[in-house]
């Protein structure tokens, strides 16, 4: 069969019979999205595919054909109904040498799935799952780039530390109480650890890490960044933080968020002359007076900077002192100028 009907998401279908048709005979990519499938039985797969996309859709069950799909690089269940029991039979599909990126996003999972056949996976995305431990990385493969495993409930990182190929990781949203195991990865680039219940930083001197999110955590203290010379990108806001230190090695920063903390001036801040948006609202900066110093390395670069709901915001003299600091910017209120 070179073609393939199948009722448009919303559409009645004693409505004039609106249907979408869905010509395979000469693609390689198939969009199932938002098809409300409860199975794949009236589909086509064609032996070409190379990938097949399966997102929010009602399945329940793991459709056998896909297992002869020995062309597929991408395969998404994201948003779906799958549980332990249905992904089982996914460890099996041993014709699947090409899978590069596995979605199982969004289902009803409570365990990490046999993933070990699949040995030149690239991405693997199980986040918003109920996984409670990462027990079973062990087995994958060590090709993966980009691992996610947000909005679960895993309490411990571990079995995850052969991934030395790994560029992104996401571990936000989950029950993790400290950084560990983090040695090996000496091409990470981005680490999210977000609402968390994290204390004290380690990243064992991640030296190419260029973003890093450690947001509603339960952190004190920001020591332990400084080797992370490359970093661009840290987002440290929800903590209770109280000064602003460690920070003067990461001379490629641009964007520096530590909003909601309890800091009390402006520091460690000079050398940072690529910084572009500082973000320094709700906190306790009572005065202005160190401000002009602590950015005379970035004034030139930023674009945009936050202090709405710190006591300094109420001065008198607020807008005229940031006029005074800022020359060049342009808009001015008493919550943010960019």
């Amino acid at each position: 069969m070179q073609s393939q009907t199948e009722p448009q998401p919303g559409i009645n279908p004693d409505q004039d019979d609106q249907t979408v048709e869905i010509d395979l005979s000469s693609t390689s990519t198939l969009d199932l999205t938002s098809f409300q499938l409860h199975d794949l039985d009236l589909v086509e797969l064609p032996l070409n595919l190379t990938e097949l996309d399966l997102t929010a859709n009602r399945l329940s069950t793991l459709d056998p054909r896909i297992a002869n799909l020995i062309n597929l690089k991408k395969l998404s269940f994201r948003q779906n109904l799958i549980d332990d029991a249905a992904i089982e039979p996914i460890s099996s599909w041993g014709s699947l040498t090409a899978l590069e990126e596995l979605v199982l996003r969004d289902n009803k999972l409570m365990k990490i799935p046999d993933v070990s056949i699949f040995k030149k996976v690239l991405v693997f995305d199980v986040s918003f799952n109920e996984i409670t431990s990462l027990h079973g990385m062990s087995k994958a493969s060590s090709t993966i780039k980009e691992l996610y495993v947000s909005k679960n409930e895993v309490t411990k990182m571990e079995e995850i530390d052969h991934l030395h190929e790994l560029q992104i990781l996401e571990l936000g949203s989950n029950r993790l109480r400290a950084m560990e195991n983090l040695q090996n990865f000496s091409n990470l680039e981005e680490l999210w650890l977000g609402r968390n219940r994290i204390r004290v930083i380690n990243l064992c001197g991640l030296r190419c890490i260029k973003k890093i999110s450690l947001q509603s955590n339960r952190l004190t203290s920001m020591i332990g960044l400084e080797e992370c010379v490359a970093l661009e990108e840290l987002y440290l806001s929800h903590n209770g933080i109280g000064k602003m230190e460690g920070l003067s090695t990461l001379v490629n920063l641009r964007v520096l968020d530590v909003s909601s903390n309890k800091l009390t001036s402006v520091n460690d801040i000079q050398n940072l002359t690529r910084l572009e948006d500082l973000w320094l609202n709700d906190n306790q900066i009572e005065s202005l007076e160190n401000t002009a110093e602590a950015v005379s390395g970035s004034r030139e670069k930023l674009t945009t900077i936050y202090l709405e709901n710190n006591p300094c915001a109420k001065s008198p003299n607020y807008s005229s002192t940031l006029r005074q600091i800022f020359p060049n910017i342009e808009q001015i209120d008493s919550h943010v100028f960019a």
